[in-house]
């Protein structure tokens, strides 16, 4: 029997953390629920929370996700989310959430207004391809 699980939570663009932990507390479409070392393989989907770790030496880790999926093979546990933050207690969390995912919206809204930009362009480009030359 495992005393700890492999914990990953993954972003798309980082790992925002990995390593080992005795419990792992996250809360599913239909609930909170908790998870331990010798639970059994789960899968679930995660919806914008806190996901909270309890490692072996009893300190805990915190995070703020949004929505993802959660796996659980043996003591594997994967963690994908879109966005997520790790925070130093849940006075901060709410604040360093608030302050990354503002700037990643904003950020997604630049890229949008770019590529709206490029596909634009584009469409003008095809249509003075198609005008017949005088």
């Amino acid at each position: 029997m495992a005393a700890d699980m492999k914990v990953t939570l993954r972003l798309p663009t980082k790992t925002l953390f990995e390593g080992d932990a005795v419990h792992l507390g996250a809360v599913a479409p239909n609930g909170a629920f908790g998870l331990l070392a010798n639970h059994v393989d789960y899968v679930t989907a995660i919806v914008p929370s806190v996901l909270t770790l309890r490692l072996a030496d009893g300190s805990e880790q915190i995070f703020g996700l949004d929505e993802g999926l959660l796996i659980k093979k043996g003591r594997d546990v994967v963690v994908v989310a879109l966005r997520g933050v790790h925070g130093d207690d849940l006075g901060t969390l709410h604040d360093t959430v608030e302050a990354s995912f503002i700037q990643m919206d904003e950020e997604e809204r630049q890229a949008r207004s770019a590529l709206s930009r490029l596909e634009a362009d584009m469409v003008r480009r095809f249509a003075e391809l198609q005008r017949p030359s005088l």
